[in-house]
């Protein structure tokens, strides 16, 4: 089936995390209904291969090597991604997850809680400051931030990941609202557990079906799920969401 283009042919957009998972998916979407993707990413090698993936199929794209935490190298990445004097779309998917078994807070080591913080909040901070900055001149834009089902409800042993997720879901709220008579969206996306090779390590087999076994539709989501989200997110369709929390987990965050 041919992908509707209507609205992103001409388009620019920046994916953070975009050389695997949720963010490669994204950045694959995106560029398959006309965008032109900046695809960054801390691994350059993996940016670099989710630009060939993207040009085999006949998508514009290029890459950038981007730790979100250094805010230098975040304000270099956004104006690659601007170099053509905008900005239409942004998605802010690098991230850390932390352990793979669940850790008591009391037990928790403190210097990856502040790595954790320190990427997954305060990066998508510099993420959102840069990128919003560059959409203002334009008066129009729209920015998704991945959350998690961490994000909107409590996950025992996962003290650092649980808190910056959850702080990411304020962030995006107040972005929306301080730029939204700018013309800017803000929205965020919190997936549940979903086929990506950061969710797959460091889990035990018994651990992995438990967390299936605890999700409604019985299944993990697969990233191409949360790209079509963040497409409609970035898409006219969604023109009047904005600030909004969205869960693509299975229904996992309906029985909380």
């Amino acid at each position: 089936m041919a992908e509707d283009t209507a609205g992103f042919d001409g388009t620019t957009a920046l994916v953070t995390g975009g050389g695997s998972g949720i963010g490669r998916a994204a950045a694959q979407r995106l560029a398959a209904r006309g965008t032109a993707v900046t695809v960054a990413d801390i691994n350059g090698a993996a940016a670099d291969e989710t630009v060939r993936l993207i040009s085999a199929a006949g998508g514009v794209a290029s890459s950038a090597q981007c730790d979100i935490a250094d805010e230098g190298a975040v304000r270099a990445a956004v104006a690659a991604s601007s170099s053509s004097g905008r900005l239409d779309y942004a998605v802010n998917c690098a991230g850390l997850r932390g352990p793979g078994m669940p850790v008591p807070l009391a037990e928790y080591d403190t210097d990856l809680f502040d790595r954790l913080v320190a990427v997954n909040l305060r990066g998508t901070f510099l993420c959102l400051k840069y990128e919003i900055s560059a959409m203002l001149p334009a008066g129009t834009g729209s920015v998704v931030n991945i959350s998690s089902a961490a994000g909107v409800q409590g996950v025992p042993g996962t003290a650092g990941y649980t808190g910056s997720k959850h702080g990411i879901i304020g962030i995006t709220k107040t972005a929306a609202l301080d730029y939204g008579p700018a013309g800017i969206r803000v929205n965020a996306i919190c997936p549940g557990l979903i086929d990506t090779p950061m969710n797959q390590s460091g889990r035990t087999p018994e651990h992995m079906a438990a967390m299936i076994s605890s999700i409604p539709l019985k299944r993990k989501g697969a990233p191409a799920e949360i790209a079509d989200a963040i497409a409609w997110l970035c898409s006219p369709q969604s023109s009047f969401v904005s600030g909004a929390v969205l869960g693509v987990d299975g229904g996992r965050s309906a029985q909380r």
